[in-house]
């Protein structure tokens, strides 16, 4: 089972993404844990106060230091991390190899973050990895959390009903995944390739090879190069 444990100021809003679909069915098999952890339940300052002015002046506040590291502290307690992840427009891209490696783990702790940020200080002392879900900013690391977990999630043994489903992604070889159909196989006039209906196995799996390599040369050329 993985476990993977969230501190956030908003805990609300990552209730929809795992009360659902493919992470519901995953958390009730007993296949994945999701904890969620309020950061202002750790904090020592009144009203709750997590962020503070950054020092040498400029617009935004900063996440502050001692709230992160007590709650980091207390969960540490519980639970031996191995990683502890801060989501981040500038930490490494997530991608399907990084998926890959956090799915083969059995504890992990995400650090939502707000505002401009959180305090350096934790970043250097506590943060084992940090990731970017992608080059644009997000109000908050909720988002971000909620698409590594359910990136994660997914590729654990017992989570899918086809256990060869995840194997066929795209990403997994680097290449994208070919075209797919469905019935009708005549639907308006366009049909599905015959080599997906002609019945043998062959075929077909080299028919989706050459659609794969054709679709990554044409989409995203550099992605075999990795």
């Amino acid at each position: 089972m993985l476990q993977i444990d969230i501190l956030t100021v908003l805990p609300e809003l990552l209730e929809s993404p795992f009360s659902h679909s493919i992470l519901k069915r995953a958390t009730q098999k007993g296949l994945l844990d999701i904890r969620v952890y309020n950061l202002r339940d750790y904090t020592p300052y009144k009203h709750g106060q997590v962020d503070d002015y950054q020092f040498g002046g400029g617009a935004g506040m900063v996440m502050m230091p001692e709230p992160l590291a007590i709650a980091i502290e207390k969960l540490q307690e519980k639970t031996k991390y191995d990683e502890i992840i801060y989501l981040t427009p500038d930490g490494e891209k997530l991608n399907q190899p990084v998926t890959n490696q956090l799915s083969l783990k059995e504890n992990l702790l995400l650090i939502c973050g707000h505002y401009k940020g959180i305090d350096e200080r934790i970043r250097e002392h506590f943060v084992t990895r940090e990731i970017s879900i992608g080059d644009y900013v997000l109000s908050g690391g909720e988002l971000a959390a909620a698409v590594l977990v359910d990136a994660v999630g997914r590729l654990i043994p017992g989570v899918l009903n086809d256990e060869t489903s995840a194997l066929s992604d795209s990403f997994q070889d680097n290449i994208l995944a070919p075209p797919v159909f469905t019935r009708p196989a005549d639907f308006r006039g366009w049909k599905v390739p015959e080599e997906l209906l002609s019945g043998d196995p062959k075929i077909i799996d080299e028919w989706r090879h050459e659609q794969a390599l054709k679709r990554t040369e044409e989409r995203r050329p550099g992605l075999t190069d990795y």
